[in-house]
């Protein structure tokens, strides 16, 4: 599972909709692999307005990656610095994924398994979620 995707995820629990603390969802005994892909910084700049910056550092800091700033970069790289924040922007969302673990809302403390990189969003008949999966709100 790439880390861009938690970026787009909310807890589907029913009770936890429109909870602040269902969102992003947190990572918990995660085993991380990294796979070298292709830089793409057009790809970078149309995606970063759609992040949730506070998001994404959350669970930078969760996994130990220290290096984005606390503000969303602009995309422009005019400066070397800006083009070093994309880089590691690209390291941390496109080339690390999530092999095992989970992710754990902090609202209801239910957790979505990760198996092979794949995550678990079926919820049990109790939870009473419609749909298997809820995405937040591009913002």
């Amino acid at each position: 599972m790439k880390l861009l995707t938690v970026n787009f995820l909310t807890c589907a629990v029913k009770g936890c909709k429109g909870s602040a603390a269902s969102f992003p969802l947190h990572f918990e005994d995660a085993e991380l692999e990294q796979r070298e892909i292709g830089y793409n910084p057009t790809f970078l700049s149309n995606i970063l307005p759609r992040l949730d910056w506070d998001a994404v550092t959350t669970t930078a800091l969760e996994l130990g990656f220290t290096n984005l700033p606390a503000t969303k970069p602009d995309g422009s790289f005019e400066t070397d610095d800006e083009h070093k924040v994309m880089r590691d922007l690209h390291t941390l969302l496109m080339e690390t994924e999530v092999i095992q673990g989970k992710m754990v809302c902090r609202n209801c403390g239910h957790e979505y398994l990760i198996k092979e990189g794949i995550a678990n969003f079926l919820l049990p008949n109790h939870l009473g979620a419609s749909c298997w999966i809820a995405v937040a709100e591009w913002t």
